[in-house]
């Protein structure tokens, strides 16, 4: 099997090399309105957030921030096919601009933006971040009544692109290959992930690390298993240092993304050098843990998969067929990645 995996260093407001319902799946972290490490990033978008935030109007310039995101939303409507699934990661800010503190809700503002463009609101992930802090709360310390929770969690929003759920032929061999394993589904279907970590980069370049955000591979990884198939195309508009792209090559889908910078492109192909080991690990972990679930409920499992030495729930887990990388070829801004099927040996 070969994936495509290309990067367009440009702005996600206009993307114009993505036909019309060419991408499956987005998954995407942007910048969060109100947190300060994106005020200089918002206000070469629209140079009335600087004003706003140096006359202490935090309404204005959060409405602002958000209005200046609104053209990349507009493009997943018009890229996304019919019943295409876009999950955005977004944490909220709080933040003291003028006089006044108060926490700036993104998610909600997300929600309504993406609604008010047709998609449809599915139920959300709360995922839990690791804070270094002992601290659980800020504000007045022990003392009553001024004190505030910390922010220990971030959203993964998921909506769909128009009222229907995509549509498949009868037995599509393509959708079942790429089943997940009924324990992985209990977990991964939870609207609480406490075992997901958030990560940080290192990152050589002190201007890119000052534009960068830890976006744990997991999670992309995840929703990239949950909501697409084999043979769809994920986007990442906000692509960074290539998470998404990177959980899309470890799962066997095609990518596609948007950066502004191309110096993160030498950190993404810096990433790619040890993809082969890292895929098989990543590839491999799953299967032993669906190994030593199979060998504790071997009785309740009817199921013999046809891929594979063990046993499964469901119907539906029969055909699973995991893949790993198998190489990498870069030509320009493109990257073709072969793969291979993995037994687990």
């Amino acid at each position: 099997m070969e994936t495509e995996h290309r990067i367009h260093v440009g702005d996600a407001r206009e993307m114009d090399a993505l036909d019309d319902h060419s991408v499956e799946l987005v998954v995407t972290s942007p910048p969060y309105p109100m947190i300060e490490m994106w005020d200089d990033l918002f206000a070469r978008l629209d140079a009335g957030v600087a004003d706003s935030l140096a006359a202490g109007d935090g309404e204005a310039a959060f409405d602002a921030m958000h209005a200046a995101l609104d053209p990349v939303w507009d493009e997943l409507a018009r890229v996304l096919v019919e019943g295409g699934i876009a999950a955005v990661n977004v944490g909220d800010a709080t933040r003291s601009v003028g006089d006044g503190f108060q926490l700036y809700p993104n998610h909600a503002e997300l929600i309504d933006r993406f609604r008010a463009r047709g998609f449809d609101l599915l139920p959300d992930v709360l995922w839990r971040k690791p804070v270094n802090s002992h601290a659980k709360f800020m504000g007045s310390g022990m003392v009553p009544p001024n004190a505030y929770p910390t922010l220990e969690h971030e959203y993964v929003l998921l909506f769909r692109n128009g009222a229907a759920s995509r549509e498949f032929a009868t037995g599509a061999d393509r959708r079942y290959g790429a089943a997940y394993f009924w324990e992985e589904r209990n977990d991964w279907f939870s609207d609480l992930w406490t075992d997901v970590q958030g990560e940080a980069q290192t990152l050589g370049h002190d201007d890119l690390r000052e534009r960068s955000a830890a976006f744990p591979f997991e999670l992309p990884y995840r929703l990239v298993n949950m909501y697409s198939v084999y043979g769809d195309t994920v986007l990442d508009p906000f692509w960074g240092t290539g998470t998404t792209s990177l959980a899309a090559m470890v799962a066997g889908r095609h990518s596609t993304g948007y950066e502004l910078s191309r110096e993160f492109r030498e950190v993404f192909d810096d990433r790619l050098d040890a993809v082969a080991s890292f895929a098989d690990g990543v590839v491999g972990d799953r299967l032993a843990a669906h190994r030593e679930f199979a060998a504790e409920a071997d009785a309740d499992l009817k199921y013999e998969a046809e891929n594979y030495d063990f046993r499964v729930k469901t119907k539906q887990e029969r055909e699973i067929q995991l893949y790993t990388v198998d190489g990498v070829r870069r030509d320009g801004d493109r990257y073709v990645v072969d793969h291979r099927a993995f037994d687990g040996g």
